[in-house]
């Protein structure tokens, strides 16, 4: 991905290339209102009526083109993975196709991205869908990959909202030249688009029958996701059944209004240390059916393996925590959940204090007590920050229209000294040893994923002393 499409892919999120302002890096409050992490207050016009059925209903199905192969490159939507973890390690195919159909009333035409492990044997019924992010990521696959691809998961991404398009068609105007979008749709296309993964097209689509699905988002696909709740209650499969099995909204301070299926809210260090963090309260029946986890150290966009933040543009070193560690012990509970029945453990929340300059109560190291523990804050060699600013002067790959905020949303670490790590561990083996006796515990415990136990054992075999 190159700079000037990083840059561009913003631009057009944030609404600087276009004269409507799109919300959504922040608390995600609305359709058009709402503040955001990173300062600053969107200023488009209204969210277009969305009307729909009073009774339960089936929606049309879209028609689906044959897999779009060209002409010219395809838009990578997913290009930031751990090393060596991408969908070619994997093993997974990424498919692209269009979609086309009527939505709130006016025809549309938009991008469908499966991503499915090449094998179909190695499909395991679950489907994680999401909107595209208006940045142009799937956010969500991109943080949960190695989970999700480890397991066998598919995940498909589907473009609703009409700011996002312009970014497409700068890359690749003869592959793209069909979009047609307009707002107000996105609930309806996201009905459709997902009663057509998992009806008789699936097999084709994602290999095989798809056992269950769930929608997830991040910032402004999260607000995107809750506007989606009120049409959960009415949009049906053509016979009927519920489209989506459970919700993920991440980045996100609140989220009303409650459905019929499980839903895991994942607010950041950002959504909590600000004036919109969520006091619901866990529930496991039915309208209820609500987790809330929150990690330390975890901040509103990924800042370790997101190509768009590299080189580092921001004053202070970006956070290293593994974000997609954690995101997944909340995919995988709610697939548990939906799927088996297996209702998730409740978790304590980070703690909230009036007593410094952060609205989070921090321990003697800087990191916020409280919260489902990892092995980052438990066993620390940092201290994690949910604000960065741009670096100053800027470098010279840095657009200070849009850097401001990915800074803002991003974080930043402040390593400690030798003189620190040795008071604590006294030695390099010594913390090795409580980084792994420590990761055992939250494995059991069900905060830890085993198939990330190697990348947060390298990262504990990376510290100096």
């Amino acid at each position: 991905m190159t700079l000037t499409r990083i840059a561009l892919a913003v631009l057009v999120a944030f609404g600087l290339l276009t004269p409507q302002v799109l919300l959504g890096q922040g608390d995600g409050r609305g359709q058009g209102g709402g503040r955001g992490q990173g300062g600053g207050r969107g200023q488009g016009a209204p969210a277009a009526p969305v009307n729909l059925p009073a009774q339960p209903t089936a929606v049309a199905l879209p028609t689906l083109s044959a897999e779009v192969t060209g002409p010219g490159p395809m838009f990578d939507s997913a290009p930031s993975f751990a090393p060596g973890k991408s969908v070619k390690e994997f093993k997974y195919d990424v498919k692209e196709y269009w979609v086309s159909g009527t939505a709130n009333g006016q025809p549309y035409k938009t991008r469908l991205v499966v991503r499915k492990p090449s094998d179909n044997a190695r499909f395991s019924g679950l489907v994680l869908a999401e909107a595209m992010h208006p940045s142009g990521a799937a956010h969500m696959f991109e943080s949960s990959a190695v989970y999700s691809m480890t397991s066998g998961h598919a995940a498909f991404e589907v473009v609703v909202h009409p700011q996002a398009t312009a970014q497409f068609t700068t890359l690749n105007a003869a592959r793209y030249k069909d979009f047609q979008l307009a707002q107000g749709q996105a609930s309806e296309i996201l009905a459709q688009v997902g009663s057509l993964v998992r009806g008789a097209q699936s097999a084709a689509l994602v290999g095989g029958n798809v056992r269950k699905m769930v929608l997830g988002g991040t910032s402004a696909t999260a607000a995107t996701l809750v506007a989606y709740l009120p049409a959960h209650m009415v949009y049906r499969t053509p016979d009927m059944q519920r489209i989506y099995d459970g919700f993920l909204p991440n980045s996100r301070g609140d989220v009303e209004p409650r459905v019929d299926v499980p839903m895991i809210l994942v607010p950041t260090m950002n959504e909590v240390n600000g004036p919109g963090n969520s006091r619901r309260q866990d529930g496991d029946t039915g309208d209820n059916q609500f987790r809330l986890y929150e990690f330390p150290g975890m901040v509103h966009i990924d800042t370790r393996d997101n190509v768009r933040l590299k080189p580092n543009p921001c004053a202070r070193p970006l956070i290293t925590l593994p974000l997609q560690a954690y995101l997944s012990v909340a995919l995988h509970h709610l697939f548990q959940w939906a799927d088996k029945g297996v209702v998730p453990p409740k978790a304590e929340r980070i703690w909230i204090t009036r007593d410094n300059a952060s609205m989070m109560a921090l321990d003697e190291n800087g990191n916020p007590r409280g919260g489902i523990r990892n092995v980052y804050v438990d066993v620390p060699v940092a201290q994690y920050v949910p604000t960065n600013t741009p670096a100053n002067p800027p470098i010279a790959s840095a657009d200070p229209r849009f850097i401001p905020q990915l800074c803002g949303l991003g974080g930043y670490q402040v390593d400690f000294p030798q003189q620190k790590l040795k008071q604590l561990y006294n030695n390099k083996q010594t913390y090795v040893r409580r980084v792994t006796q420590r990761l055992e515990e939250l494995e059991k415990a069900g905060w830890s994923l085993p198939v990330y136990r190697d990348m947060i054992l390298a990262d504990a075999n990376k510290v100096t002393f």
